[in-house]
Order: C-alpha cells, then sequence, then structure tokens
C-alpha cells in the first residue's frame, strides 16, 4: 500500500488570506480555516457561504481551470447544486502579494454531511436524487470538453494499473478479484457518444442535505470528463448497498435507457476504483475502508 501524492506547495490559511487580500480583497477579512486537504486539493471555507479551493500539487492546476471553463455552464441545467466557481483566483509571480504558482477559486459552500460519514444502509434515501443527477449531467458533450486519460476511456486503458495493484499484493486478493476484472475487461465497449461526466463520483463528494439523507449537493468536479457513462455509473457499489443500488440502477436504466453491457463494465469501474482507494490510502483510513467496502459490494454482486 502507498501514501497519497505529496503536496508540492503548503496551503495554509495564511498563504490564501494573503491570496484574497491581493485579488479579493472584500472577502479576506472573513473566517477562514481548512475544511479538507485532498490528493489535488485543500478546502478551506470562507465565512458561512463561500469556500475556496486551491490546487496542492500542479496535476491538479489544470483540473481546477476545467471547473472555471466549464461547471457554470453545466450547473444551470442539474437538478441538485454543483460548486460552480463565484471568484477566479489567478496564479501570483509574487511582486504584489505572496506567490502562488495556479489557478484557484472560491466556490459556494454547502451545508450538510458527507455522504462517507453515513451507513451505507441509510444512502438507500438519495438512491433516486443520485439517477436523477446522473440522468441530467450524461448528455453528449462539445469535442473540446476536458480529457482525462484515467476516466470515461475503454476498459483496456485500466489493465495494466489494476493487474498491477492485484498481482504485487497492493490489494488482498485469493484470485476473486483477478477473475472477475479478467472477464469484465473484455466486455464491450462503449460505443455511443461522448457523455459528459463527473468522474469522480464517490460519497465524499456527496453532501447530503441538513436534517435527512438527502442529496443535497455534489461537489469536486476537478476529474470531469466526457466518455463512457459507466465510469459514473460505478458509483452504484462504490456508495451503495445491495438494496439501495437495485434503486439506483432501476431508476437510471428507466431514464436513460442504460443496457447490461454498460451497468457491467461500471461494475469494472468500480474495481478499478476501489483497488486504487485501496492501495493508496494508508494515510486516510476512511479513504482505505471505503476502497474494501467497494471491492466487497463488487464481489458479493456474484
Amino acid at each position: 500500500m502507498a501514501l497519497r501524492p505529496p503536496a508540492e506547495v503548503d496551503v495554509t490559511t495564511g498563504l490564501v488570506r494573503a491570496l484574497l487580500t491581493v485579488q479579493h480583497p472584500d472577502l479576506a477579512d472573513l473566517p477562514l480555516e481548512v475544511v479538507a486537504n485532498g490528493w489535488d486539493n485543500v478546502v478551506l471555507r470562507l465565512g458561512d457561504d463561500l469556500a475556496v479551493r486551491v490546487p496542492r500539487r500542479e496535476t491538479a492546476a489544470g483540473l481546477v481551470r476545467h471547473e472555471q471553463e466549464w461547471l457554470p455552464g453545466l450547473a444551470a441545467r442539474l437538478p441538485v447544486p454543483v460548486p460552480a466557481p463565484v471568484r477566479v483566483g489567478l496564479p501570483s509571480e509574487g511582486s504584489a502579494g505572496p506567490a502562488f504558482p495556479w489557478s484557484w477559486s472560491v466556490v459556494p459552500w454547502f451545508d450538510g454531511l458527507s455522504a462517507l460519514a453515513v451507513d451505507r444502509a441509510l444512502r438507500r434515501a438519495f438512491a433516486p436524487d443520485l439517477a436523477a443527477f446522473l440522468a441530467a449531467l450524461h448528455v453528449p458533450a462539445p469535442p473540446e470538453a476536458p480529457a482525462n486519460p484515467f476516466r470515461g476511456v475503454p476498459l483496456t486503458s485500466r489493465d495494466e494499473s489494476v493487474r498491477e495493484r492485484l498481482l504485487l499484493g497492493h490489494v488482498p486478493d485469493d484470485g476473486a478479484l483477478l477473475d472477475l476484472w479478467s472477464r469484465l475487461v473484455e466486455v464491450p465497449a462503449w460505443d455511443g457518444p461522448a457523455l459528459w461526466l463527473h468522474g469522480d463520483l464517490h460519497p465524499a463528494n456527496l453532501v447530503l442535505a441538513p436534517g435527512d439523507h438527502r442529496l443535497g449537493a455534489v461537489v469536486d468536479f476537478g476529474d470531469m470528463t466526457s466518455g463512457d457513462p459507466a465510469t459514473d455509473l460505478a458509483t452504484a457499489w462504490i456508495t451503495f448497498d445491495a438494496a439501495g443500488r437495485r434503486i439506483f440502477r432501476e431508476t437510471v436504466t428507466a431514464r436513460c435507457g442504460t443496457d447490461e453491457a454498460t451497468w457491467e463494465r461500471a461494475r469494472a469501474w468500480a474495481l478499478v476504483i476501489g483497488t486504487a482507494f485501496a492501495a493508496h490510502s494508508d494515510d486516510d483510513p476512511a479513504f482505505a475502508d471505503l476502497g474494501a467496502q467497494t471491492l466487497a459490494q463488487v464481489l458479493r454482486d456474484d
């Protein structure tokens, strides 16, 4: 197993407040605290209603720009709130304020509870909401939509990395996962139009509305891209238990006409993502557990 990628810039409240002072001074005096430190970005809550999303490594810089360019247009037709940027932060060379090499964003803050903190059985309540969100999102994307070599692509492009995790012992496997992957990777590839994808649809990116377990917001569109909708539909195994998955699948299929091959590819994508979480979360027990639970759900469907 391994750790998440190291930060290339130490994103602190002091750095972000200094960036705000120069570029958005009307926001600079609001309370500011770090609330999440992920693989790609640091998220800080800004006052009561805003958050600041700042890349912690160069790989994430382009992803923030994708959100800035595309998310406002997508947000207008989605049935659930998403963090379309309300202010744009620019790279700074340090001549007037702190040096910071990449773009960053000020986005809405969504009150609620991360679905990662909720038992899988309770997540069944928002299965129809998430299905409706994907039905609205999964429409043909323009040719210039962001490219992503790790999402929305043919399963064969992920074959080497999955086999490496399983064969080198990065993920415990008695052979069942490898056998399943060897079958699923042969499922016919998506031959429809390239559809808009969230790209990273796991429970930590789902915010539940205060007071119930309905879907309040979908966040973190850094991996947004276009391609095979099965990548997003993998959340059936990543997020839900068997009962929730049944509700989600039936709702998506009724609204989108999703065929069995797409669901098989979605199961394969859950295996891809589950092995990645399990292999790279030594420093994040919640994601290590999510990886293990995802793989259990993938196997249980047999």
